[in-house]
């Protein structure tokens, strides 16, 4: 059971320290009390303490991991509802879904291009997130099989408690798959079997109170590892059961529904409707998210939603400060400036490789913003800009020294003459975009 904030309380040092950045102890446990901060926060609370204060400082979406040969999907750890309020932590993996009944060479055809998807998104590897493999009168062993000789990717295993067990045994011991799903008919039979391998279970109901209960039940059964799988399809149904479980239980402390959630909108049986019910899944509070249809367009879309949705909103991604070869620069080629805001970066980077113009380019570091608001905050001016290009030694790196500013901040090319007397300053266009034309007309 939850605490409150005063039973929370009296087992704080109570000396209000404010080094928990709070101004007092009962403040700190009224926010733990909430889910809003964490334990570890608290510098002097005894062991003893911080052990009965584990289910306070428990996140109240329980994580729930699935794993494969060392790649893992994670779901749940979430503290808030909205991302701005902290920020969003388990990415949803999307799995592709094969049936049993097809034939293992075309299980593996649709599998294949599945586990070697990877591509590049502003200096992160998107890929997929696992396989689904789903009973329907055929062989399940062998349809387990077929996907393991092409991809040690995370599996979901769906089906009957017999068949489960029957893939389940084709599986590495380390392996973790999720098994779908207990309902109110056969929640023994999958407790029993999620018991037996350490596996956690999906638990599958058409309404809130009827999941919950079963939740109760299979607790009983000493299981802790749930994944919610609402029966609901459609849009609004879908949204309506998300929102409704992960409110309560970040809300209102609710621990019977505090766990990640699966959707299935591959069920819809067309494509185009199964991507708009995945944009909602990875936006509504979806850990794990079924799909039958894998295409790399749609996937790529799918997965910058998902790392847009979940990075730090107050920290910009970021790329390393330092000197960047482009095409295999040499001494007489010129240096580009930027921040080491990621989409400036390879916007940049992106326009003059593609060209294959070989150029130097020298990222400053801005804290992760982009050029123009770098330069509104003071973290993109001459001195800086100068402070790196020394401090990374590109004066060593070529012969003609030219160094190029982005065009939107031209005013600094007087400072950045006297920071850099050895340097012709130039200023470069305002768009990346016209950085090519730019390369090959003025320098």
């Amino acid at each position: 059971m939850a605490l409150t904030g005063i039973q929370i309380y009296k087992l704080l040092p109570q000396t209000n320290c404010k080094e928990c950045d709070f101004p007092t102890c009962l403040a700190f446990a009224m926010k733990l009390a909430a889910k809003q901060v964490e334990l570890a926060k608290c510098p002097y609370v005894s062991e003893e303490s911080a052990a009965q204060l584990a289910e306070a400082a428990a996140p109240p979406v329980r994580p729930v991991v699935i794993n494969s040969n060392g790649n893992e999907v994670k779901g749940g750890n979430e503290i808030v509802l909205f991302r701005h309020n902290k920020r969003f932590f388990s990415p949803p993996g999307l799995f592709i879904r094969v049936y049993d009944d097809q034939s293992g060479e075309e299980i593996k055809a649709k599998v294949k291009p599945v586990g070697d998807y990877v591509v590049d998104y502003v200096g992160m590897d998107l890929s997929m997130g696992g396989i689904a493999v789903q009973a329907r009168g055929g062989d399940f062993c062998a349809a387990v099989e077929a996907v393991r000789d092409v991809t040690k990717l995370p599996l979901i295993l769906i089906g009957s408690a017999e068949e489960l067990k029957q893939g389940l045994e084709k599986l590495a011991k380390d392996e973790t798959p999720l098994l779908c799903s207990a309902t109110t008919q056969n929640w023994e039979a999958m407790a029993a079997l999620a018991k037996e391998y350490n596996a956690p279970l999906a638990v599958e109901a058409g309404n809130i109170d009827e999941m919950a209960g079963l939740v109760k039940k299979l607790e009983g059964q000493d299981l802790k590892d749930f994944v919610l799988a609402p029966k609901q399809r459609s849009l609004i149904g879908s949204l309506t059961a998300n929102t409704t479980i992960r409110r309560m239980a970040i809300k209102e402390n609710y621990s019977l529904l505090g766990f990640p959630i699966i959707n299935f909108p591959g069920d819809v049986g067309d494509p185009i409707r199964e991507v708009t019910r995945a944009m909602q899944a990875i936006g509504k509070y979806s850990s794990f998210i079924v799909l039958d249809n894998f295409d790399p367009a749609t996937a790529y879309a799918l997965l910058v939603l998902r790392a847009n949705l979940y990075t730090d909103p107050q920290e910009p991604i970021q790329v390393t400060p330092g000197i960047y070869e482009l095409n295999n620069p040499g001494p007489e080629d010129p240096f580009l400036v930027t921040t080491n805001f990621s989409i400036t970066y390879f916007s940049v980077a992106n326009e003059v490789e593609s060209m294959g113009l070989p150029a130097w380019l020298l990222v400053t570091d801005s804290e992760g913003m982009s050029v123009l608001t770098a330069w509104a905050a003071g973290k993109f001016d001459a001195e800086i800009i100068a402070k790196d290009a020394k401090q990374f030694k590109a004066a060593d790196k070529v012969t003609k020294r030219r160094i190029v500013l982005p065009g939107h901040t031209a005013v600094l090319s007087g400072e950045l003459e006297e920071e850099l007397p050895d340097w012709e300053v130039k200023v470069g266009p305002k768009e990346a975009v016209d950085l090519p034309a730019y390369m090959k007309e003025v320098l």
